[in-house]
């Protein structure tokens, strides 16, 4: 057993990730309300059929219709049954099976001639009677021979779990791949290939599983299209990752493309093994059609047409002409440098700024990240547009930055003083207290600590704007504001 979780990035809720979280919450749903009810009502009839003579009369049968038909389930399915455990997970697989309850319910198993067939009927009607409406198994995959071909349930089966184990190991998955492929796509292109990942896995499963018995559900198929979007979106990028190979596990930092071929060894190696209850061959599928479609994505985005300018382009326009065709090609470290150079010519726009810090926060490692952080920061515009984008570029960046922030102590003051006339005392003050640690002679250190003290008696926040007074008084006793908090006390 293989499996890796990236720990180099976290989502921000700045830019939150609506689109998996609301794949999340759909599944949830489904599982909570129609599949959980039916779960409910099927458990009470599986008691009933258990507490009656039908296990000892069917299960026998069962077990040898799947050894006749070459079941992959057969030999677990004889172990259970010698044991006498498990008879619970045999009716649920016998439910499953199309032509061993046709076989049923035509009296071919327990037949007319039978001293048992009588009392056998009777109970085998009343169980059937307490059998809740099919859910699940209506839009799930059908593994049964003969089973007919019905594409749709290829994309809705992505969308039905098993257990609330299988539910919560796949949302988590989900959650940790799916934000960051969707911050790398776009919400419509994220959401078709997920849809296109979910429907290619399940193409796979029908191919290696189709004839062998059984249902297909769950996300994982859909899933592992989204890890290898993000093993081709961060490429030869250093990623740090937690894994389990078996018993062990431990932390590596690694190219993220190197674990694209290690998932599907894996997959293949685990269908090999021949474990039953797993789609290995569903997780793979998912990963031949997640690796295709980045594949051919930014193909199909190059081969789009191009009209050349009847005049020499500007130089700004290039830059962004460029920076977005790099970051619709996932190219972002191409992307960034170009928004870089857009903003050299244009250092006050910030629809540009905006794009390239967006484009760079995607290596918050990166140089070009905290470049892009230093230009927001440095905007002489005062007016409120800028100064809300500048705070919550400082949000982002203090979030996100690696492995720390960069700011100069002149940035660090004029941020402080701009965030307390807009009234975001909390960052204004956290700015001084980190002015006040790092260079607390430095000559803008008064004036921030001036501005934050002003502010907040201003706004009637007397008793936060008097903790600054001590700090005053020792830098600078004779301004205007220390003597106005002097009086003040």
């Amino acid at each position: 057993m293989f499996y890796a979780i990236p720990l180099e990035s976290k989502p921000t809720w700045r830019n939150p990730p609506w689109l998996t979280v609301l794949l999340i919450l759909v599944n949830v749903a489904l599982f909570f309300g129609p599949q959980r009810t039916e779960e409910k009502a099927e458990a009470r009839a599986t008691a009933h059929y258990l507490s009656s003579n039908l296990p000892d009369w069917e299960l026998p049968a069962f077990v040898d219709h799947l050894e006749q038909t070459g079941s992959r389930f057969a030999k677990q399915a004889r172990a259970m049954l010698r044991r006498k455990v498990g008879r619970e997970r045999l009716v649920d697989l016998m439910r499953t099976e199309r032509k061993f309850e046709a076989r049923l319910r035509a009296d071919a198993v327990i037949t007319p001639s039978d001293p048992r067939y009588a009392e056998w009927k009777e109970r085998r009607t009343e169980y059937e009677r307490m059998l809740p409406a099919s859910f699940t198994r209506r839009w799930s995959m059908d593994f049964a021979e003969g089973a007919p071909l019905e594409p749709v349930t290829w994309l809705t089966s992505a969308f039905l779990h098993g257990s609330t184990g299988h539910l919560i190991g796949n949302m988590l998955f989900l959650f940790l791949f799916g934000f960051t492929v969707e911050l790398a796509l776009g919400r419509a292109t994220y959401l078709g290939f997920y849809l296109l990942a979910a429907f290619g896995a399940s193409a796979m499963a029908v191919w290696a599983y189709g004839g062998r018995g059984g249902h297909g559900l769950g996300a994982s198929g859909a899933i592992a299209g989204l890890m290898a979007m993000y093993a081709l979106i961060y490429k030869l990028r250093r990623i740090r990752f937690f894994y389990q190979f078996f018993f062990y596990f431990n932390y590596v930092t690694a190219p993220a493309l190197i674990l694209l071929p290690v998932w599907m060894a894996n997959e293949v190696v685990q269908h090999l093994g021949g474990e039953t209850g797993v789609g290995y061959m569903t997780h793979l599928g998912g990963l031949l059609t997640g690796t295709l479609l980045m594949l051919l994505w930014p193909a199909a985005r190059r081969s789009e047409p191009v009209v050349a300018p009847a005049a020499p382009p500007d130089p700004f326009d290039s830059h962004v002409e460029r920076a977005t065709r790099f970051g619709k090609q996932l190219q972002f470290d191409r992307a960034a440098t170009e928004w870089q150079a857009a903003a050299r010519l244009k250092p006050d726009h910030l629809p540009t700024l905006r794009a390239f810090f967006n484009t760079a926060r995607l290596q918050p490692a990166s140089d070009a990240f905290h470049r892009a952080a230093r230009l927001i920061f440095r905007l002489r515009d005062s007016s409120e547009p800028t100064v809300s984008f500048q705070h919550e570029s400082y949000k982002a960046y203090l979030d996100q930055a690696r492995p720390s922030v960069r700011l100069s102590a002149g940035e660090m003051g004029r941020l402080a003083g701009r965030f307390a006339r807009a009234g975001h005392f909390d960052d204004a003050r956290r700015l001084c207290q980190a002015l006040l640690a790092s260079a607390p002679g430095h000559e803008g250190a008064v004036d921030a600590l001036a501005m934050v003290a002003s502010c907040q008696w201003q706004a009637g926040q007397r008793e936060e704007a008097m903790n600054w007074l001590p700090q005053l008084q020792k830098l600078a006793p004779g301004h205007a504001v220390t003597r106005m908090l002097g009086e003040g006390r």
